[in-house]
């Protein structure tokens, strides 16, 4: 097994946070420089998705774990591994924790996890960037008084 994960702080409340997490899982909102995700039927277990991170290509992934404004995951299978993502979203001082991981495990987990973990998970804090700035802007008042 190999496992690392990014945790990171923002203003925004852990339903707005999830909001903006769940419209880019289905698609309905892009974060910039985010992978595309398209969904293959509703945003609940079981359901499988396909993702594109920016530059490489399109795998699968299905829906293993959801409990809106708290936690998600989904699983990918390469050959003799599997990848985990796992997003908690904890509330804290008024905003939320959001952690993401990531779990290889398999038969070859041990030996391709080192070299291929660190590649995929290089982007989190970007990713974590960009679904904050959908969530603080979903939040930010608007109107002509703000």
């Amino acid at each position: 097994m190999w496992r690392t994960e990014y945790t990171a702080d923002t203003s925004a409340t852990p339903a707005a946070v999830w909001a903006a997490f769940r419209d880019i899982h289905t698609g309905v909102a892009a974060a910039a420089g985010g992978d595309v995700f398209e969904m293959d039927g509703a945003f609940t277990v079981g359901t499988e998705l396909s993702v594109t991170p920016v530059g490489q290509d399109t795998f699968r992934s299905r829906i293993i774990e959801l409990a809106p404004n708290e936690r998600y995951a989904d699983e990918t299978t390469f050959g003799d591994v599997v990848l985990t993502f796992r997003h908690s979203f904890t509330p804290n001082d008024g905003g939320t924790r959001v952690t993401h991981e990531l779990v290889i495990t398999g038969q070859d987990a041990d030996e391709i996890g080192p070299g291929l973990g660190p590649e995929i998970s290089a982007d989190f804090p970007e990713a974590m960037a960009g679904l904050f700035a959908l969530a603080e802007a979903s939040a930010a008042p608007t109107g002509p008084d703000h």
